[in-house]
């Protein structure tokens, strides 16, 4: 388990420096980011944690905000409600050049911090997941067997299977059917998603 303190000062600034060499469609180099920052590598390490882990820093520091942006922009309920978020959430990371760049650059890195228990990415989506569920269950909009953690978990492998299509089974990203198929797992077949998400 790697020593690392997030709660540091200079982690936030090496993390906000990855962010943007990462937004910009580069390859985060730890040993330039360190020069960079006027450390050695060691420190570095400690402030961030290795390669994979200050990317999965960065990704959910992008994921999150654009997650709830999703959650934000739809006023459905139920099943709907996360289905369009779901939708928008994929549709958002689709589009994302920065995201994409990454995915095309590191393939196999990407979908082991995106889609594994090894990195946070999955755990942090299953949880925004998880509460946004919550929320309909709490407020009488959905009924389910399964909890609403079963169904989180669900839903992040649905939408990852339609993201990284292009890279799992050569098929192309589709949002569209990510918020078909999230709708369908929560009890509506006849949900039609908002508009068309890319």
């Amino acid at each position: 388990m790697s020593d690392v303190h997030h709660s540091q000062p200079g982690s936030a600034v090496a993390v906000g420096a990855a962010r943007r060499i990462f937004v910009s469609g580069e390859r985060i180099d730890m040993q330039k980011l360190a020069a960079e920052l006027g450390v050695d590598r060691t420190t570095l390490f400690r402030w961030v944690g290795n390669r994979d882990e200050l990317l999965a820093t960065v990704l959910w520091s992008l994921g999150a905000p654009t997650y709830q942006r999703a959650i934000d922009a739809t006023d459905s309920v139920g099943p709907a409600r996360v289905a369009d978020a779901t939708g928008k959430f994929v549709s958002d990371l689709i589009a994302a050049p920065y995201f994409r760049a990454f995915l095309r650059r590191e393939p196999e890195r990407g979908l082991r911090i995106l889609t594994t228990k090894a990195s946070r990415v999955q755990h942090e989506i299953v949880g925004a997941t998880e509460r946004l569920l919550q929320q309909e269950i709490d407020r009488g909009n959905l009924r389910h067997a399964l909890s609403a953690h079963d169904l989180a978990y669900l839903i992040a492998r649905i939408s990852e299977s339609f993201i990284y299509a292009d890279l799992i089974t050569g098929e192309r990203p589709d949002a569209n059917k990510a918020a078909i198929a999230v709708a369908a797992l929560l009890g509506d077949p006849q949900y039609t998603p908002k508009g068309v998400l890319p």
